[in-house]
């Protein structure tokens, strides 16, 4: 007689015992069924990897890796594996996210994380159920994306389910085994030093995700931003500052920073993103144009809604006006008043005759921000493994026309590949950009910098 559980797969027959569990019941979420450890890409099952030189991660490296397989849409597949070497169900996404060594599953993850509590989950978090008593039953893994609500009772959950990789709402922590459901945190994360509510770990400037941005949050992330902001002009909170918890105010003055870059329509939602924060935290981006102070020439103080955080600025560089009194380009006496003007004698017209005529040094017109042909941003979906198309060539040739071709020898592929990721990150590294900000994935001020 054959021993119990010898039909299983071998990787379901590495663990059992533990408290049993109930079935599945009816309910959105898909069955998730899944292999077991081994290498990347598949091949011979070769045990765990172990836990020893994990990889330093930040939140935001996580994430990034987490939306690869959303945008892409992987296929779901317990027996199959993605370009990058990662099999293709819920465990392998997660392993993917983490940048483990090896493929992993639900009975291993936990060794690669440290357990915490659901009231403490941030992205890039996991939530885990593991089914000792029947693994193939109920067994899955999600990434924590951020809360969904203020309550806590829902999240933004990343998860590997059929038919692909998808990002949705989820009731905390699952439709089924909800109370099953653990939470850890990878054991090499940097990125968040909790003490005092400071951000440390890849220079502080790693994107921690969009679901720490929004309705009901309120952390650290976002009390930063609104320093951030204030710090470029767009002000929140007025003496009060601008607090920790997410309102309206921070969509509205994170809004009005996007269009100073010259963004519109999607691109400036009001939600930050991986470039909004990362031209805010490494002092790039542009500042609010300031308004005139009320008794200036030209009246009182500007209407309300017309401030530094609702006035945009153009896309082109624009010099600091003059201060009073001082001439507003070489060559030219400042403007007389209108005291002088009154006692000034006019002119003869001997005097005017004479006079030699004025002469002014010659004006030096600002250079374009962005080339007169450089085409708009396409946006992010042209740019994502497997992808080809115009736009996928235009940045090709720009890269290399920049300098940044020496991953396209001999010649670049059909489709979008690593060598594309790599040259955008040299071109990102160029710039002086690291972390989230140098992904290799192009967005609208990379694209504008590159066609600049």
């Amino acid at each position: 007689m054959r021993p119990a559980g010898a039909d299983r797969p071998a990787a379901v027959r590495l663990r059992t015992g533990g408290p049993a569990v109930s079935r599945r019941t009816p309910g959105p979420d898909p069955e998730t069924p899944q292999g077991g450890q081994g290498p990347l890409h598949g091949g011979p099952v070769a045990g765990p990897a172990g836990t020893a030189g994990l990889r330093t991660m930040a939140r935001a490296d996580i994430m990034n890796r987490a939306k690869r397989w959303v945008n892409a849409k992987v296929p779901y597949s317990m027996s199959r594996y993605w370009a990058d070497g990662y099999r293709q169900d819920c465990s392998g996404y997660v392993s993917m996210a983490w940048h483990l060594p090896g493929n992993e599953w639900t009975g291993s993850l936990a060794e690669f994380g440290t357990r915490i509590e659901r009231k403490d989950l941030k992205p890039g978090d996991i939530l885990l159920f593991h089914n000792p008593d029947d693994p193939s039953q109920g067994s899955h893994v999600t990434i924590f994306g951020g809360w969904a609500d203020g309550t806590h009772t829902k999240y933004v959950a990343y998860e590997q389910a059929k038919p692909h990789t998808r990002r949705q709402t989820t009731p905390m922590a699952y439709w089924n085994n909800s109370s099953q459901y653990q939470a850890y945190r990878y054991k090499a994360l940097k990125g968040v030093d909790t003490a005092g509510g400071q951000l440390g770990g890849d220079e502080g400037n790693g994107f921690p995700g969009a679901g720490v941005f929004g309705p009901g949050e309120d952390n650290a992330y976002v009390a930063l931003l609104g320093r951030l902001l204030a710090g470029y002009g767009f002000d929140i909170g007025g003496t009060a500052g601008p607090g920790s918890r997410w309102g309206e105010a921070h969509r509205q003055a994170t809004q009005a920073f996007q269009r100073a870059q010259g963004w519109a329509g999607a691109e400036a939602d009001g939600v930050p993103g991986p470039d909004t924060w990362s031209l805010l935290v490494n002092g790039t981006g542009r500042k609010a144009v300031p308004a005139p102070p009320a008794g200036t020439a030209h009246g009182a103080a500007p209407p309300a809604g017309t401030g530094p955080a609702a006035q945009p600025v153009p896309t082109g560089p624009r010099k600091a006006a003059p201060p009073a009194g001082v001439p507003a380009r070489p060559g030219t006496a400042p403007p007389a008043t209108a005291a002088a003007r009154k006692a000034a004698p006019p002119a003869t017209a001997a005097a005017r005759k004479a006079a030699p005529p004025a002469t002014t040094a010659p004006r030096k017109a600002a250079p374009p921000a962005v080339a007169a042909t450089a085409p708009a941003f396409p946006g992010h979906g042209h740019f994502r493994p497997g992808s080809s198309g115009g736009h996928v060539d235009t940045l090709r040739r720009q890269l290399v026309k920049r300098g940044f071709g020496r991953h396209y020898s001999p010649r670049p592929g059909p489709r979008w590949g690593d060598a594309d990721r790599r040259s955008v990150e040299a071109f990102q590294r160029a710039q002086g950009w690291r972390g989230a900000g140098a992904d290799g994935y192009p967005g609208p001020e990379t694209w504008r910098r590159l066609f600049s």
